[in-house]
């Protein structure tokens, strides 16, 4: 124990021993903190708990007295301000002492905001204390003000009433340094607590703030009484006066009435299984409105073991919900015009559809006349005539299959993704126009990567992107003829990328980027929508789509998606 108090005397030195009561008095008053039997442990804990508590205070004042003190001292004494000083200093305080006399002196001493402590005299030839003491209060009313004089009790209760910190008679100055600390101490404490109170102000005005430009609310509810709290924020969601106390049967009257039981049934299940809830769900306001809101709520455990508190946020989303509203009537829209998009196509494909059913039609005719011929044989060759029928039925089978391609594609299906081999749905489109495109002398030509990788899409929006780059093509090499070139291949970071060529008339000079404007075209009988929803589509499925000149003439259109 010696060896510590030698090397570290603020240390708090325990005994933990079996010895008896002779030997606790000696440690004690050889600067133990405490002595603690071993019979007796359970003093253990708290003796530990004070002596570390006393050693934070002793460490605070040490470290109170050891910062300079500026001290503002009213006295016409020299000797009775030395005196003052010396006592501080004594006790470890280091001082910077402004001596003044006069009212004018104290005032201007007063607007150095260093000062941390005034020490007055009661009486001076000029000035007197009092006076003093009402400058002070009215310029820093934090500021502690302690009389040094040598004037009796009656006076020093003038004092107090009026205002001073403490009062100290020059005959009994060994008050003085307890009450300068005692002084110092409890206007740290009062700067803490300002300190404190500010910050709170500051962050209840920035939560205020951040409720409103969030349209949020926080409430508190205690489901074992029914209290509850409301922020500003949930006062204006719930547009009721501040001065409205809340209530649960308030909440559940402000509720849509289609909204109440669903609402009320997750209240009670809250209340009586202390579950957090989540509840979306509307209001009815007083004047007709209706918003749509979310409320959500946490239980709060270890608080209040006795109640159920649940702590929670309800937000305004009535704007997100028309929002939504709004997103899904322009989803719609933008289906709709999708629709109407590939119905406009169904004019220029009439011809190749025509030829394409007529093949298999016409097969499956003469298939059936020869099956009736080797039937009518006498006697019937079953056989050919099982030939014929099996090549009837595949013909007409592949008829059904075309006008099945067609319909989905026409169709007002929702879309659904697969996993899709786009060199399969290319074959397709090149049968599919490849007539449109003979009869103006324009050959289709495929240059396809076999080993391309199949992607997730929706088949049908991806034909109808590929109709539209396909047709626009054709359509610009409709008077010069040409070759329309498709191609498929694999690129950096798994993308695929498909490309439409042609040896048309080229991109419009200066506007290549329009073309996929929404109503923007350059054919007389165009909708302009074409290129816009081919687009949308792409970028929808993750890809991207533009337009370049092609080498010498006519314009590539190309896509990328991503790939399995």
């Amino acid at each position: 124990m010696k060896l510590t108090l030698s090397a570290h005397p603020d240390l708090p030195f325990i005994f933990v021993s079996g010895f008896g009561e002779e030997i606790p008095i000696e440690a004690l008053t050889s600067g133990a903190a405490d002595y603690v039997l071993k019979t007796r442990l359970s003093r253990l804990v708290p003796s530990v708990q004070r002596a570390l508590r006393e050693a934070r205070e002793r460490a605070e004042r040490k470290k109170a007295e050891e910062a300079l003190l500026r001290i503002l001292l009213l006295e016409d004494s020299i000797p009775d301000a030395a005196l003052i000083q010396d006592l501080l200093e004594a006790e470890h305080f280091v001082c910077e002492v402004n001596r003044v006399q006069t009212r004018a002196e104290f005032q201007a001493a007063l607007e150095d905001r260093g000062i941390d402590l005034i020490l007055a005299d009661y009486k001076l030839p000029s000035f007197d204390g009092l006076s003093a003491l009402q400058l002070a209060l009215n310029a820093r009313p934090d500021l502690p003000f302690i009389f040094v004089s040598g004037f009796g009790e009656e006076i020093a209760i003038e004092a107090l009433t009026s205002g001073a910190t403490d009062y100290v008679l020059k005959t009994r100055l060994s008050r003085l340094v307890p009450s300068v600390q005692r002084a110092l101490r409890e206007a740290r404490e009062r700067a803490e607590r300002k300190k404190a109170e500010e910050a709170l102000r500051r962050s209840e005005m920035h939560l205020a703030e951040a409720e409103r430009l969030s349209h949020t609310g926080s409430f508190g509810w205690n489901a074992s009484t029914g209290d509850i709290y409301w922020s500003d924020g949930a006062y204006r969601i719930y547009e009721c006066e501040l001065t409205t106390k809340p209530t649960v049967q308030l909440v559940i009257d402000r509720i849509h009435p289609d909204d109440r039981i669903l609402l009320r049934q997750i209240l009670d299940r809250a209340a009586k299984e202390g579950c957090d809830f989540i509840a979306e769900h509307r209001l009815l306001m007083a004047d007709g409105s209706v918003k749509h809101v979310q409320a959500a709520a946490h239980r709060l455990t270890g608080e209040d073991p006795e109640h159920l508190i649940f702590v929670g946020a309800v937000t305004d989303i009535t704007e997100r919900k028309r929002s939504e509203e709004e997103r899904e009537r322009l989803r719609q829209l933008e289906a709709d015009l999708a629709h109407i998009n590939r119905v406009s196509m169904m004019g220029e494909l009439t011809a190749s559809l025509a030829h394409e059913i007529k093949q298999p039609l016409a097969a499956a005719i003469i298939d059936a006349n020869a099956c009736m011929r080797w039937l009518r044989r006498n006697p019937p060759d079953v056989m050919e005539a099982c030939g014929s029928a099996s090549r009837m039925v595949a013909a007409v089978t592949r008829a059904a299959g075309i006008i099945d391609r067609v319909r989905s594609l026409y169709g007002r299906g929702t879309p659904e993704r697969e996993v899709v081999d786009l060199n399969e749905i290319l074959r397709e489109m090149t049968a599919l126009l490849e007539d449109t495109a003979d009869r103006h002398s324009i050959s289709i030509r495929a240059e396809l990567d076999l080993g391309l990788p199949r992607t997730t899409a929706d088949r049908v929006q991806l034909q109808q992107v590929l109709m539209n780059l396909m047709l626009n093509g054709i359509e610009a090499m409709r008077q010069t003829g040409g070759e329309l070139t498709i191609a498929s291949k694999r690129i950096e970071h798994s993308q695929l990328l498909i490309s439409v060529s042609d040896l048309g008339i080229g991109l419009p000079v200066d506007e290549a980027e329009r073309i996929f404007d929404a109503f923007f075209t350059t054919k007389p009988q165009g909708t302009g929508m074409g290129l816009s929803i081919s687009r949308r589509v792409i970028e929808s499925h993750g890809g991207r789509l533009w337009a370049s000149p092609n080498a010498g003439r006519g314009a590539v259109l190309q896509f990328t998606l991503p790939g399995e």
